[in-house]
C-alpha cells in the first residue's frame, strides 16, 4: 500500500517534544493526535466534567491533498475506559482548511476526566472522497427496501 504524503506544520508555541501524529502499529489505520496544551494549562490539564465538553488543541495544521479529507475519530480505549469520545464524530478536516486542528471531546462517563499535555486524544484517518452534483428528479426508482428505516433490513436486536 502506498502512503499519501501530508504536509504538517507545528504552530508557534507547539511543544517540540511532542511527537508528530503517527501510526502506532503497522496495521493501524489512524494517526494518533496528541493534546498540545498552552503552558498555563500544562500543569493542571483540562478537566472534562461528566457530560462536559472541551476543545483540545493539537498545535498542528495539516495540508491534505485535493480529494481527501481528514476524519477525527475517537480512541476506543478512552471511550471504553472513561466515556471520552469525539463530540462531532467523525469530525472533518477539509482539504482547504489551514487552521489549527482542535478536537471536540465530550465526557459521557460518570467521573471527571483530565486531559494532560501530550495525551493521545483522538485519531486522524485520511480518506478520499467523491465530489457530487445533485440532480433533482420527480421520483426515485423502487427498491425492495423502499422507505423502510431503522431496523427495516431485519437481523433483530
Amino acid at each position: 500500500m502506498s502512503a499519501v504524503q501530508i504536509q504538517v506544520l507545528r504552530l508557534a508555541g507547539h511543544d517540540p517534544r511532542l511527537a508528530l501524529p503517527r501510526h502506532e502499529t503497522d496495521g493501524a489505520a489512524g494517526l494518533d493526535l496528541r493534546a498540545c496544551l498552552a503552558p498555563a494549562d500544562q500543569e493542571q490539564g483540562l478537566v472534562v466534567a461528566p457530560m462536559g465538553r472541551v476543545l483540545v488543541p493539537t498545535g498542528l495544521t495539516f495540508v491534505l491533498p485535493d480529494g481527501h479529507e481528514g476524519q477525527i475519530r475517537p480512541r476506543s480505549g478512552l471511550a471504553v475506559r472513561h466515556g471520552i469520545t469525539v463530540l462531532n464524530a467523525p469530525g472533518t478536516i477539509d482539504c482547504d482548511y489551514r487552521g489549527e486542528v482542535k478536537v471536540a471531546l465530550i465526557n459521557l462517563g460518570a467521573e471527571n476526566y483530565r486531559v494532560c499535555h501530550g495525551d493521545r486524544i483522538a485519531q486522524l484517518i485520511v480518506a478520499p472522497y467523491c465530489k457530487v452534483t445533485l440532480v433533482e428528479v420527480a421520483e426515485t426508482a423502487a427498491t425492495a427496501r423502499a422507505s423502510g428505516g431503522f431496523g427495516s433490513t431485519g437481523g433483530g436486536a
